[in-house]
């Protein structure tokens, strides 16, 4: 055996292996998802709640001690990194809370994006080499956005579980690859 393939051995074994490891990863979380699937949001909101002390941490420690921004910039940065300090704090106090406001958001935000989604549709109708399907994705879109928006709790939940199954499909498959990778 020559170093070369000794290499291309060496490479195929490392992608085989994260492929296998991200696949398996993923059906762990869809399998969490969809047996906790409100302790698994939690956990979700608590890393969000970490998130926010860091970067506050961060933000506050740039206006601190970057010496080379004026004032009104070390100020800016100061607050800021406060009031994310003080965000991951109250969402941490309060982490079922959190959990459901990241839920509504979700559900709102999605909603909007699904609007916004079909009226661009409609708008570029025109260049649509299939306008029958763009204006049955319009409708669709648009019905499911307007629907998010009066109901985004329920629809951030079902967003949830179809998140929980598709990480379990699509996890599968990467497990299948990683056995089928490089033969």
């Amino acid at each position: 055996m020559t170093a070369d393939t000794d290499f291309g051995k060496s490479a195929t074994n490392s992608i085989r292996t994260a492929l296998g490891l991200g696949g398996a990863l993923s059906i762990i979380l869809g399998l969490l998802i969809l047996i906790w699937p409100g302790k698994t949001a939690m956990v979700v909101a608590a890393i969000v709640a970490i998130y926010a002390i860091a970067a506050g941490l961060v933000y506050a420690g740039i206006g601190i001690f970057a010496a080379n921004k004026g004032g009104w910039s070390r100020i800016g940065h100061i607050v800021l990194g406060v009031l994310f300090v003080i965000a991951g704090i109250v969402a941490f106090a309060n982490l079922g809370a959190t959990t459901l406001w990241l839920a509504a958001f979700l559900g709102i935000l999605v909603g909007i994006m699904w609007i916004v989604e079909g009226v661009v549709a409609l708008s570029t109708l025109d260049l649509a080499p299939s306008k029958g399907w763009t204006i049955f994705f319009a409708i669709v879109s648009l019905l499911a956005g307007i629907t998010l928006l009066f109901s985004p709790i329920w629809g951030a939940a079902t967003l949830w579980w179809l998140l929980g199954i598709g990480a379990i499909v699509l996890g599968a498959i990467q497990v299948g690859r990683a056995f089928s990778f490089g033969k």
